[in-house]
């Protein structure tokens, strides 16, 4: 089994990163002998679209012919996922929605013909689905009794995974960080993962 683990906060110690580092270590409860991918947009950023990449994708006739090298990057990230029986991403909610690192690496994931068709009715996804946990840290609140801001990331990610065939999210999030101590964010932490089912094992992947 292998696990593809993606963070995309800028901050080594960031709630993000702590939250998708423990994910990670409950899946390894579980799979012992899983091995992990690792893609760390702090260290490693990708670039966005270049030229090249957005005029292959401008139309059915360029992606047939696409610049030479254009469409490089994405093949790389797109088998990636493909390798992959479970993508752990870690992600703070920036601005209400994903950072620009992690739109960055959706813009390369999704591509027609590769990821995706257009149907008459929407996109359909071509990727085989797997489970995917994703971390949130806010330093707001935005579920429950207590929200004080809207979420634009959660929706989004549903969709956009979902387009391309990756339909069983779930959603981890540790909330309102700009007021929590350590001991508070621990406490956080260990009650999102008490709520997230992690026992999706058969016969040594991970399935839905």
């Amino acid at each position: 089994m292998n696990i593809l683990h993606i963070d995309c906060s800028s901050r080594p110690e960031s709630h993000s990163r702590r939250l998708s580092a423990a994910i990670v270590k409950k899946l390894l409860e579980v799979a012992p002998g899983a091995s992990i991918s690792r893609r760390d947009f702090a260290s490693a950023p990708l670039p966005h679209a270049s030229p090249d990449y957005e005029t292959a994708l401008s139309s059915p006739a360029t992606l047939a012919a696409p610049p030479r090298g254009a469409l490089e990057l994405s093949e790389v990230l797109i088998q990636e996922v493909e390798a992959a029986d479970v993508i752990v991403i870690g992600t703070p909610m920036n601005n209400l929605t994903v950072p620009s690192v992690l739109k960055a690496w959706i813009d390369q994931i999704l591509r027609a013909g590769r990821t995706f068709m257009s149907t008459p009715s929407g996109k359909v996804g071509m990727f085989r689905d797997r489970p995917v946990f994703i971390g949130i840290a806010s330093g707001g609140v935005f579920t429950g009794d207590r929200a004080n801001q809207p979420d634009f990331l959660t929706p989004y990610l549903s969709v956009v995974l979902g387009s391309i065939g990756l339909k069983t999210l779930q959603f981890l999030s540790v909330q309102a960080t700009a007021f929590l101590d350590r001991d508070q964010a621990t406490l956080a932490r260990d009650k999102a993962l008490a709520t997230t089912d992690f026992m999706v094992m058969g016969e040594g992947h991970l399935y839905d």
